[in-house]
């Protein structure tokens, strides 16, 4: 960039590359360093809940950018009108038309000040599409965007050329009607493959700076998985936040850094709104299976509800899935799908895990707790079966799912304290609840998962058998509670068992 002093004056940024990759292009490259004034405009920071935030947020970073070369104000490169129309934009001034065709405006003052044309970047260009697609306002920020845009980069004789990034390809989205002379990029090219991430040797070259090699399988599991074109991509995000972690906390565990609350939202909706393929889609997915869709590479925000498969589509170009193998049939591309890494995993995971939760908060559990109270394990299996059909497994549903799920919903017994893995006679049973009057029955529950539909009923013979074995209920019988009734139950995928026994202290009799 041919950037400049606020008085104008050039401002030498070689050093900065020094020792770096780049210097290694060749003369042919190097001859235009710092040759062109350079608009930079990022809009990662429109995320506000209503339109008129996000707006005012998005005319603030024009508005930046135009203090930034405020230096165009001196010498006679722009007319009077010209200039005061420049210091409204960079005064922030609130008037809605001088933002509309601001870009295009900048751009005819650089040229012209500079004799030279002038290259825009624009970052995250959808950031705002997203937001406003989850928030509600689409239609108004796509009106703005696209007059912001189509003024600087269609008709805009000041332009050298623009380098444009998002998440979602822009070749027919709405905002870039009638756009010529695209060159496209999608995490489905082979050209700057290596340009999406961190390849597999900057990763190991970064450990090494920071004296962490031996983490590099750990980093695979959590961070890696991509590929684009042939090249194995890291996510850089991630990486770099891990990498700062390990060298503040060395023995810290891996976690998801990589959290967008626009795009979980998508995931959320993809759940909520599941059908039973896309549940069963889901499934395959957590237990590290693969699934094939086709690939609509023009897919707006607007279109993401329109279909499952466009749903589907958002994910994989979002970095939420990625791609195994491609076929062609006719026109259609196919592309196998997985998901990536064990970031991505727990996004998903903790989402189905929030929904399930939400899904129970709603549900009415009367029957339940009667039949709970009435040891009528037949309408327990059936009621608990009903509510599995139609959750969303996912591959470590251990004991410790299903135990959380059934804490979750005898949480809402009146009456009674709940206890779970608290220590009683010889071990801590899962669930222990016990009634503020002792004339009312305890309850002890005792949980397995199997592996075979064949197994259920020995497992649940298995958990009452470790509820007497272990004195589970002896400081029940000894605080005085008279009647203890235990269960035994056993899961099988989304099939559960209930067996039960009483327990009662004879003393009283």
């Amino acid at each position: 960039e041919d950037e400049r002093t606020p008085q104008g004056e050039p401002v030498d940024n070689r050093y900065i590359f020094d020792g770096l990759s780049i210097f290694g292009c060749g003369e042919e490259y190097l001859k235009h360093q710092q040759q062109y004034p350079v608009i930079k405009l990022t809009l990662k920071s429109a995320k506000q809940p209503d339109y008129e935030l996000a707006c005012l947020m998005l005319t603030r970073q024009i508005s930046a950018e135009f203090g930034r070369h405020r230096y165009v104000l001196s010498g006679d490169a722009l007319t009077e009108a010209e200039k005061g129309r420049y210091c409204k934009i960079a005064d922030q001034e609130d008037e809605k038309a001088l933002y509309v065709d601001a870009l295009q405006f900048l751009s005819e003052c650089l040229a012209r000040f500079h004799k030279k044309k002038v290259i825009i970047q624009i970052d995250e260009y959808d950031v705002p599409l997203e937001n406003a697609y989850v928030s509600g306002f689409y239609e108004q920020m796509a009106g703005f965007v696209r007059s912001l845009f189509e003024t600087a980069l269609k008709t805009n004789d000041s332009l050298e050329f623009a380098v444009v990034t998002g998440r979602l390809r822009i070749s027919r989205e709405s905002i870039f009607t009638g756009l010529n002379n695209l060159e496209i990029h999608s995490v489905l090219s082979y050209r700057y493959a290596d340009c999406y991430g961190f390849t597999q040797g900057e990763v190991e070259k970064l450990l090494e700076y920071y004296g962490i090699s031996g983490k590099m399988p750990e980093v695979k599991t959590w961070y890696d998985g991509y590929r684009i074109g042939g090249v194995e991509i890291y996510n850089p995000w991630s990486i770099l936040n891990y990498v700062k972690e390990k060298d503040a906390e060395p023995e810290g565990f891996p976690k998801p850094y990589w959290s967008n609350k626009s795009s979980n939202s998508i995931v959320k909706e993809l759940v909520e709104g599941a059908d039973e393929a896309a549940k069963g889609e889901l499934e395959v997915l957590m237990a590290g299976g693969t699934i094939e869709k086709p690939i609509h590479e023009d897919i707006t925000y607007e279109d993401i509800l329109k279909s499952q498969d466009n749903l589907w589509n958002f994910l994989f170009f979002t970095g939420y899935l990625k791609k195994v193998s491609r076929r062609f049939e006719g026109r259609s591309m196919y592309v196998v799908m997985a998901a990536p890494n064990e970031e991505i995993m727990c996004i998903y995971q903790n989402t189905i895990k929030e929904w399930f939760h939400a899904r129970v908060q709603q549900t009415d559990f009367t029957s339940f707790y009667e039949a709970v109270c009435g040891q009528d394990t037949g309408r327990m299996e059936a009621f608990i079966n009903q509510q599995l059909a139609y959750s969303i497994s996912y591959y470590d549903e251990t004991e410790n799912f299903y135990h959380g799920y059934l804490l979750g919903i005898l949480g809402g017994m009146q009456g009674y304290r709940i206890w779970s893995n608290r220590e009683q006679g010889l071990g801590r049973p899962d669930i222990l609840l016990r009634p503020h009057d002792p004339q009312k029955p305890a309850f002890i529950i005792e949980i397995k998962r199997v592996k075979k539909a064949a197994e259920r009923s020995r497992a649940c013979q298995e958990a009452l058998d470790q509820i007497r074995d272990r004195r589970y209920a002896a400081e029940l019988i000894s605080d005085g509670y008279e009647k203890i009734m235990c269960y035994g139950i056993s899961f099988w995928e989304k099939v559960c068992m209930v067996q039960s026994e009483i327990q009662e202290d004879k003393s009283v009799k």
